[in-house]
């Protein structure tokens, strides 16, 4: 099945050799957003609650370029530099996310890129 490359200039721009979302078929796989200012591609000011938001935000809008939305997510991955925020993160995704929600994995990791505190990836069914 080919694949098809999703890119948006609402989110940051991709660091590396990867797509912001691939789809193929009726399934849109994510790559990670951390939370980056789409304008400037820097990190964003304020803790966890901005980073978290941020980076919901700059998946909702991959989401749309791709034709879906948050409620077409099936699946989301979350990843915390400090497992003692996630309360904060929690209750930042309860504001994106409505019931039926996402399966969902919480990690705690040693570091993300260009020092973000969060890091969301997602994987949407659509149709």
């Amino acid at each position: 099945m080919p694949r098809t490359a999703i890119h948006t200039d609402a989110a940051p721009a991709a660091i590396g050799p990867y797509s912001q979302a691939t789809r193929a078929g009726t399934t849109v796989f994510f790559s990670g957003q951390i939370p980056l200012d789409p304008a400037t591609g820097n990190l964003v000011d304020g803790g966890i609650e901005a980073q978290a938001r941020c980076a919901f935000d700059n998946l909702k809008a991959v989401c749309a370029a791709a034709g879906g939305t948050l409620d077409d997510i099936v699946r989301v991955g979350l990843y915390l530099t400090d497992l003692s925020q996630f309360g904060t993160v929690n209750a930042v995704m309860g504001e994106y996310f409505t019931a039926p929600y996402p399966a969902r994995s919480t990690i705690e990791v040693s570091a993300l890129p260009k020092g973000a505190a969060f890091e969301v990836d997602a994987v949407m069914v659509l149709g």
